[in-house]
């Protein structure tokens, strides 16, 4: 279970540390461009891991608006800030980035994120998925081979009959987009997780405790459920406009049907590496 987006809000990142210490959620991602990441929001989270691991620490590469790139010369941007994501879709796409751009945000981002906690990363994932896009994944897993060999990235394809797999256009979307990525990861030996949950239409009125149960159908070992929890605070509200869904996935996951639901789909939270196989 790894909430994304640590970093993005105090709010949020209490949410999360409080999820860890219920050991509800058991992997966060972390947003180090994040206008509210700080030193002390890491330190926080590094001393959950004190006694005994609780909790993989990722970084969560971030790529598009409103947040704005640690690289003083990275282009392209617009005022200062990252591309939308449409935006930068159409420009990985139509292979308009220029490689070296890419791998030095990237690289950059990785290393605020060693500076901040002391290490490399458990694993590497992306923001809103871009390191799925053509261009980005060549950029992040050439940098993940180059830097961090040992750390493992996520990719987004899902598993499972596919005519059990088209309700979902999104997610339909990842499973294309994953398939390239993890051709190229095996190709630089890098480490994947074998499956992937979590996407559904973000919409206000979702109810995620009964759209939750179909995330753990047939999970293999290793594989990710990714979720947003978090609290809301005035941050959260200027980046986030769909805060509702983050504390109704937080009320969720503090709730005791969860660990029953997950016993009776005999899954548990463990720490172990994902293999490379899919």
């Amino acid at each position: 279970m790894c909430a994304d987006d640590y970093g993005i809000s105090p709010a949020v990142n209490v949410a999360i540390r409080d999820l860890v210490v219920r050991g509800r959620i058991n992997a966060t991602s972390v947003m180090v461009v994040a206008p509210s990441f700080y030193r002390s929001g890491a330190i926080s989270l590094n001393i959950l891991n004190a006694s005994e691991t609780r909790v993989a620490i990722g970084l969560h590469v971030t790529l598009t608006a409103p947040y704005q790139p640690l690289s003083r010369n990275c282009q392209p941007v617009c005022d200062g800030i990252f591309l939308s994501k449409p935006k930068r879709a159409r420009h990985s796409f139509l292979h308009l980035f220029r490689h070296e751009m890419l791998e030095s945000e990237i690289s950059n981002q990785l290393q605020e994120f060693i500076t901040a906690f002391g290490r490399l990363p458990d694993f590497i994932d992306g923001h809103q998925h871009v390191h799925l896009f053509p261009q980005i994944r060549e950029a992040l897993l050439s940098v993940v081979n180059d830097v961090a060999p040992n750390v493992w990235v996520r990719q987004c394809g899902r598993i499972g009959p596919l005519h059990k797999r088209l309700t979902d256009p999104k997610a339909i979307a990842f499973d294309v987009l994953s398939t390239g990525f993890r051709r190229l990861a095996n190709r630089y030996g890098v480490r994947m997780n074998p499956a992937f949950a979590g996407t559904y239409s973000f919409a206000k009125q979702a109810d995620y405790a009964q759209i939750f149960p179909r995330f753990l159908l047939g999970l293999p070992s290793g594989s990710v459920v990714m979720c947003h929890p978090g609290f809301v605070d005035a941050e959260l509200q200027r980046l986030d406009p769909l805060t509702i869904l983050s504390e109704r996935e937080h009320l969720f996951l503090i709730d005791s049907s969860f660990p029953s639901l997950l016993d009776a789909h005999g899954l548990t939270l463990l720490l172990l590496p994902p293999t490379n196989s899919y």
